[in-house]
C-alpha cells in the first residue's frame, strides 16, 4: 500500500482505473471536462497493475475508504492532493454537491 500512496501523493488528482471499466471511463471523463490532467493508472494495462489492485482492495476492505468492487473486480479508485476520495459515486457526489471543484482547486489541479 505505501507504493499506491506515494503513487498518490507525486500528482494532484490520481486515478486507479481499468480500461474496460465504463464507471472509470465517466470518472476520468468528468476531471478532462473540468481541465483537469489526472494521472491515470489503468491496472489492467500496466506492470504490477493486479498488485496494485489487490493492495487498494485490502485497504478498502481492512479500512473505512469506499472501494467499490463489481464483479469482483476494483472499480475507479481516486486520490485528490494524496487523499483517498473514493470511486465514481463518491465523485460524483462532490460534484453535484459543488464541493469537487474547491478539492480540486485545493490540490492545485484546477486553476479557475
Amino acid at each position: 500500500m505505501d507504493r499506491v500512496f506515494q503513487l498518490a501523493a507525486e500528482r494532484p488528482v490520481v486515478v486507479f482505473s481499468k480500461s474496460t471499466c465504463c464507471m472509470c471511463h465517466t470518472i476520468k471523463t468528468l476531471f478532462f471536462d473540468f481541465g483537469v490532467n489526472p494521472t491515470v493508472y489503468e491496472l489492467d494495462q500496466i506492470p504490477g497493475g493486479r498488485e496494485i489492485e489487490q493492495a487498494l482492495a485490502r485497504h478498502g476492505v481492512a479500512g473505512d475508504f469506499p472501494v467499490v468492487f463489481i464483479g469482483g473486480n476494483l472499480v475507479g479508485v481516486v486520490f485528490i492532493g494524496g487523499n483517498l476520495v473514493g470511486g465514481a459515486n463518491e465523485i460524483m457526489t462532490l460534484h453535484l454537491n459543488g464541493s469537487l471543484s474547491a478539492m480540486l482547486k485545493r490540490a492545485g489541479a484546477l486553476w479557475l
